[in-house]
């Protein structure tokens, strides 16, 4: 038993004595292997973080530059397809919103001045007096006239007596022709001078007759009936005859009216008698009063290019004062109103007037186009386009045939205003 251990023993202890020359050897080969030192660990690092930072730095630079360019290039593919606006044929609107001033003026009315020269001795109509057809509004005082008139009339009994006596004479030197008592010229001469004195008798009392016309006109009264809207003299007034002297009274007719417009020339030929609208007054809001085209001038003013037109309104209720300011909405009255475009869409050019259109594959065709009446903002088209077709508005000179284009969007055009 005791060699048994001896042997285990000694097995044991060579199997150490390999180890540790094992590990004798082992450090010794460690021991040829360089330790690296701190610098050249930093200077690997370095080697690895610095291409690292640089390719960083060129990827950082580069993505930002190429997304640009990619915009930059999308930006200017979609500004080389231009954007347009466009339109469509619409009919003209006459009546609704045609909104025109209006003058109101009185269906009679008359400026009053005197017929005799004179004082005024006293007035019995003052202004706003409802006045019948003859009625009297003032009475004149006319010393001269009076005078004039009674000399007329004593010239009148002279030349009566002088004719009587004219014709007594005559007829003695005619019943002394027959005799042969005188001769023929003598009895002539007594028949001339009886001519001449009843002419003389004509004139006086054709005299006579005028001035007592001019006395009658003493009396200043009412050409019709009406309304005095103006009084301009006062008792003791100095009165002088003709449109040369001062106006008395001013009257006017009021229970109906007249309504002056001028209708723009573009809407002349819609405007036709017994046309009906109607009439507002800014004195009576809320109230609407029937209007009807009585007659135009049938001319269009040059000073204005517009169409004086005469309407009638009834006024029996006096709800209208006259000279007053209205307004007058026409109702509509034309069974096939023209078609219009805005006067934007015309290009000019020497092929003569065109308007471009947009196909359905979004290019764009110039097609020539006839037009007819100008309305202002809108043009008649009488030919070249449809209801259907998309007419571009404001078309650059660039535009030509065959450009392809992009319609701008409700969204956008809302943006853009």
């Amino acid at each position: 038993m005791n060699q048994i251990e001896f042997q285990q023993n000694g097995t044991t202890e060579l199997q150490q004595g390999e180890r540790e020359a094992t590990l004798h050897e082992s450090d010794r080969e460690a021991s040829l292997v360089p330790v690296p030192t701190s610098s050249s660990k930093r200077m690997r690092s370095a080697a690895m973080i610095i291409p690292q930072i640089i390719v960083g730095g060129l990827l950082l630079g580069f993505f930002p530059r190429w997304h640009e360019r990619l915009a930059a290039v999308a930006d200017m593919n979609q500004l080389a397809v231009p954007t347009v606006s466009v339109v469509s044929l619409t009919p003209l609107k006459v009546a609704d919103g045609l909104i025109l001033p209006a003058e109101i003026r009185p269906w009679r009315e008359a400026s009053i001045y005197a017929r005799a020269n004179g004082y005024l001795k006293d007035w019995v109509a003052d202004i706003g007096a409802h006045i019948q057809a003859g009625q009297l509004l003032a009475e004149i005082e006319t010393p001269d006239l009076d005078q004039q008139l009674d000399q007329a009339q004593a010239q009148l009994v002279l030349a009566q007596a002088n004719l009587h006596l004219a014709e007594t004479t005559d007829a003695r030197w005619q019943h002394l022709l027959k005799t042969a008592s005188v001769s023929e010229q003598e009895a002539a001469e007594k028949s001339a001078a009886r001519e001449t004195a009843a002419a003389s008798v004509e004139a006086e009392r054709a005299n006579v007759r005028r001035l007592q016309e001019l006395v009658s006109f003493q009396r200043v009264i009412a050409p019709f009936a009406g309304t005095v809207t103006r009084r301009q003299v006062d008792i003791g007034d100095l009165i002088v005859a003709g449109s040369g002297g001062q106006e008395l009274f001013h009257m006017a007719q009021t229970g109906k009216l007249r309504v002056y417009v001028h209708v723009p020339e573009p809407y002349a030929l819609n405007i036709s008698p017994g046309q009906t609208a109607t009439l507002t007054t800014p004195e009576s809001p809320g109230l609407v009063f029937d209007a009807k085209v009585i007659t135009t001038s049938e001319s269009i003013a040059t000073a204005s290019r517009t169409l004086l037109t005469e309407f009638e309104v009834d006024n029996s209720k006096n709800q209208i004062l006259p000279y007053s300011y209205g307004e007058i909405s026409f109702k509509a009255n034309n069974a096939n109103p023209p078609l219009t475009l805005p006067s934007n869409v015309l290009i000019f050019r020497s092929l003569g007037l065109q308007v471009g259109v947009v196909r359905p594959d979004a290019t764009v065709e110039l097609r020539p186009v006839k037009v007819g009446r100008d309305f202002g903002q809108n043009i008649e088209i009488l030919g070249g386009v449809t209801p259907a077709d998309r007419v571009i508005t404001n078309p650059t000179d660039s535009l030509v045939d065959g450009v392809k284009v992009r319609i701008q969007t409700a969204a956008n055009a809302v943006a853009a205003n």
